[in-house]
């Protein structure tokens, strides 16, 4: 177990939430949510002792171990692979450390000996004999296979790296495991192991972070939501949480409207019968029972839902998109080997594969920043494109540009007061409408280009990788603005739902192999899975 007590954390005069006194027991998983800036990340670093609290107390059970995803790629670079996952045992590796500086002494002394029983003892009862397996079979569960094993960690690539760190937080079953956004940089096939081995954690108390909608409904059995300066927890997955607050609201709202016809009610009766000596008593009643009668206040929400919607200036004919043969070859290596498709009007496809660089290589080409090796492609004469990629650093790095001049050069907007009313729709209001591009953060400069993406007007939209870097309001609301969007959407993306709420169309391109079918996300997961084909996207 473990919690806190009347914890509260400020930074400059300002609470980031107060009176926080919450338990997290064993067999359960919790799912940190909140705005960003809300202190998600914050709440979990004062659990693990990161960070100290301003006021109040972290309790935990004596003897439990706590394991941290770490964040730091880098810290481990000199290490093993193996080796590095061991090492989130701290206490095994320093037993085992122990034990080998006294077999490594030519003479030990009976103390010295019945110390090296001790430990002997202790590292069995860990479980230390089967380390290196366990350590293997966890790797090998995450993609890395045996070749990988007894390479130095600065030898992997950053995403081997974070699956490296993902098995040193999981080895030995932690009593409690925090987790810091754990589904970052993973592909489908390594989430749902992921999902499984959390899922099977019976004794341990798991605490995750999370944008991932899917990840936190498939393992989650609380959601701890910190916002209004609070933090509270439901019982159930995000799906029911969100329902669930959603009631609330709605109830909330609809009270105070009941409320709010009833003192309407009894002022008009006191204004009326107050100066009736026969209604007197009745209207003295009513005033006692007006002062009385009071609105539910509604908490102001750190959550900012922005306004995302796409109106196509016109609708696309019957020709869109032909897609003939095309390959590619980057620095060396084929990434697109003879694709060729068709996309009929009102299509929205999402594209899956092993290989990233294939996925953004094929957009730059059908957008024109890339020619193909080989290969032909020709989109329809009444089609107009929006193409929003993952790296968008071109776009700001280095303009002294505020937000209403980016945002004009973009568009056909003059006024500064139509300019911010789009920016305000993005959640860019007052004072932040001028801001330096330059100085934006990730998640505002995605938001920029959904505001560019939306005044387009275009009738085909190309997303690779919208989700990155914003937070779970903004993920939903662009969900929900494709959902309702009329014409055609060509995406690729990491997040689960959003693909099988979105896509009608699933398209692998990944090199040596073809799929081209009208299915749905999780349609295309069974196929795989009875297939037994691993799906990476």
């Amino acid at each position: 177990m473990i919690g806190t007590v009347d914890v509260e954390l400020q930074y400059g005069g300002t609470s980031l939430f107060n009176h926080a006194t919450v338990s997290f027991t064993a067999g359960n998983c919790y799912g940190i949510i909140g705005a960003n800036g809300a202190g998600k990340s914050t709440f979990l670093k004062i659990l693990s002792g990161e960070i100290e609290p301003s006021r109040g107390t972290i309790v935990k059970t004596p003897g439990e171990r706590i394991s941290i995803l770490k964040q730091n790629h880098f810290e481990f670079d000199e290490f093993e692979v193996l080796q590095t996952v061991i090492m989130g045992n701290q206490v095994l590796c320093r037993i085992k450390e122990e034990k080998e500086q006294y077999y490594n002494k030519d003479d030990m002394t009976e103390e010295e000996g019945l110390r090296l029983c001790d430990l002997e003892e202790q590292f069995m009862k860990m479980d230390g004999w089967n380390a290196e397996s366990d350590a293997a079979i966890l790797l090998n569960g995450l993609g890395i296979t045996n070749e990988y094993h007894n390479l130095l960690m600065k030898e992997l690539s950053g995403d081997q790296k974070v699956k490296v760190l993902l098995a040193q937080a999981l080895f030995g079953n932690p009593d409690i495991l925090l987790m810091d956004e754990p589904t970052n940089h993973l592909d489908v096939e390594t989430i749902s192991w992921l999902e499984d081995f959390l899922v099977n954690l019976e004794n341990s108390t798991v605490i995750v972070v999370s944008h991932d909608r899917h990840f936190l409904n498939e393992v989650c059995t609380h959601i701890v939501d910190v916002d209004f300066g609070k933090i509270t927890m439901v019982a159930g997955n995000y799906d029911f949480w969100f329902d669930y607050t959603q009631l609330r609201q709605r109830q909330m709202r609809e009270q105070n409207k009941k409320t709010e016809i009833k003192v309407k009610e009894l002022q008009e009766f006191i204004a009326r019968f107050s100066a009736n000596a026969s209604k007197s008593k009745q209207a003295t009643s009513r005033k006692k029972l007006l002062d009385n009668m009071e609105l539910t206040d509604e908490p102001v929400s750190s959550r900012k839902f922005p306004y995302i919607f796409f109106k196509p200036n016109r609708e696309a004919g019957n020709d869109m998109l032909f897609v003939d043969g095309i390959s590619k070859t980057i620095a060396g290596r084929k990434v697109l080997d003879n694709v060729s498709f068709i996309i009929r009007p009102r299509e929205k496809v999402a594209f899956v594969g092993a290989d990233a660089v294939a996925k953004t290589t094929l957009f730059k080409i059908l957008t024109g920043e890339l020619e193909p090796d080989k290969g032909t492609f020709k989109w329809g004469v009444t089609t107009s494109q929006a193409y929003m990629p993952s790296d968008n650093s071109e776009f700001f790095d280095g303009s002294d540009e505020n937000l209403v001049d980016w945002v004009r050069r973009y568009s056909d907007l003059t006024y500064e007061s139509d300019v911010r009313g789009w920016l305000g729709k993005l959640l860019f209001s007052g004072d932040e409408a001028m801001k330096k591009v330059c100085v934006l953060s990730g998640g505002e400069r995605v938001r920029c280009m959904l505001c560019k993406t939306m005044l387009s007007g275009a009738n085909v939209l190309i997303f690779d990788e919208p989700t990155n870097h914003l937070d779970l309001e903004s993920i939903a609301a662009l969900n929900e603005g494709l959902i309702k969007y009329s014409e055609t959407v060509l995406f690729t993306t990491h997040d689960h739902q959003f693909i099988q709420t979105i896509a009608n169309r699933i398209i692998d391109v990944t090199t040596g192999y073809h799929y081209d079918k009208q299915i749905t996300f999780d349609e295309y997961l069974g196929e795989m899975k009875d297939k037994n084909i691993k799906v990476k996207w």
